[in-house]
C-alpha cells in the first residue's frame, strides 16, 4: 500500500477540507432548505443577539443621555453667568444715566445760583436715627462756609449750616423738629403771601407753612420760595408747592401743606449759598432817614 494511505492525519485533514467545501457549497445556494444544524446555529445565534441587543443598547443610551445632561448643564451655567453679566452691566447703566442726570441738574442749578456764589459740597455721614434732621458735607471753614448759610440741592432748599469745623459741616434739613428750625417764605401768586415754613409732617412728607392770614387767597400749585427778610436765607430760594390748605388749630389763621422741591432723603450734591449783604455805604443815608434817627 502507499505510504500516502498509511498516514491516517493527513486523510483526515483531507476529508475535512472537502467536507467543508462541500458545506460551502451548499450554503452558496440561497433557495435550498437549511438543514438543522444550520437552523440550530442560526437560531442560537439570532436569540443571542435579542437577549444582548437590548440592554447593550439601554447601556449606550443611559451614557448618551448623561452626557447630554452634562453637556446641558455646563450650557446653562453658562448662560446663567451671562445674564447675570447683563444684569449687572443693566444695573451699571441704570447708575450712570442716573447720575449723569443728577449731574446735568447740578451743573443748571450752578449756572443759575451763580449770581450767589454757591460753594459746591458733597454728602459723607448721615445719621440712620436722625435721617430727616441732619447731614454732614464735605465743606467747612477752610472753603469758607460759615453758621446759617443756606444749603440745597439742584431742585431747591434742604436747610441750612447748623455747625461748621475745618473741613466738614453739618446741615440741619428743613424736616428737623426743631421750634427754632423756621424760614420765613413767600407763596408766590397775584399778590405775594407771607408766612413761615415751621415743622414737617413725616406722614405726609410734606413741610408746614404756617401764619397764613385766612384772608389771602392761597391753593393748590402755588410755589413757595424763600422771602429773604430772616438774616440767614437770601430771597426766591425754591422751598416746595403748595398741596393742601387747612385752618389751624385755633381758626386764626391757615396752614399749608407744602411739597419740598427737594428730596430730603435722597441727597448727594450740595450748594452752600452765601447770603449777599445790602448794607449801605456809610454816608448813603436819606433825607428822611437822617430825620427820623434825628427825632
Amino acid at each position: 500500500m502507499p505510504p500516502f494511505f498509511m498516514n491516517k492525519r493527513l486523510i483526515l485533514l483531507l476529508a475535512s477540507v472537502i467536507l467543508l467545501v462541500a458545506l460551502i457549497g451548499f450554503s452558496i445556494k440561497g433557495d435550498r432548505e437549511l438543514s438543522w444544524p444550520e437552523k440550530f446555529v442560526k437560531d442560537s445565534t439570532g436569540l443571542f443577539q435579542t437577549v444582548f441587543h437590548k440592554p447593550a443598547q439601554f447601556f449606550g443610551g443611559a451614557f448618551e443621555e448623561i452626557g447630554n445632561l452634562k453637556d446641558t448643564y455646563e450650557e446653562n451655567k453658562y448662560l446663567k453667568s451671562r445674564v447675570e453679566q447683563y444684569a449687572s452691566l443693566d444695573s451699571e447703566v441704570q447708575r450712570l444715566r442716573k447720575e449723569n442726570d443728577r449731574l446735568r441738574a447740578d451743573v443748571g442749578a450752578k449756572t443759575d445760583l451763580s449770581k450767589f456764589e454757591p460753594i459746591t459740597g458733597t454728602l459723607i455721614a448721615r445719621n440712620p436715627d436722625r435721617w430727616y434732621e441732619y447731614i454732614t458735607i464735605d465743606r467747612g471753614k477752610q472753603n469758607g462756609v460759615t453758621e446759617d448759610m443756606a444749603v440745597m440741592t439742584s431742585k431747591g432748599l434742604i436747610g441750612k449750616i447748623k455747625s461748621v469745623d475745618a473741613f466738614t459741616s453739618t446741615v440741619q434739613l428743613l424736616s428737623a423738629q426743631d421750634r427754632v428750625n423756621q424760614v420765613p417764605a413767600i407763596v408766590k401768586g397775584k399778590e405775594n403771601i407771607f408766612g413761615l415754613i415751621a415743622g414737617y409732617d413725616e406722614k405726609r412728607e410734606m413741610l408746614l407753612y404756617r401764619n397764613i392770614n385766612t384772608s389771602m387767597d392761597i391753593k393748590k400749585g402755588d410755589k413757595v420760595v424763600t422771602a429773604g427778610n430772616g438774616g440767614v436765607f437770601t430771597s426766591e430760594l425754591s422751598i416746595g408747592t403748595v398741596e393742601d390748605v387747612q385752618p389751624d388749630s385755633y381758626g386764626l389763621t391757615k396752614m399749608a401743606y407744602v411739597k419740598p422741591s427737594a428730596n430730603f432723603y435722597d441727597v448727594e450734591n450740595v450748594f452752600i449759598i452765601k447770603r449777599a449783604a445790602s448794607v449801605p455805604p456809610e454816608g448813603d443815608v436819606s433825607d428822611g432817614d437822617a430825620e427820623e434817627e434825628a427825632k
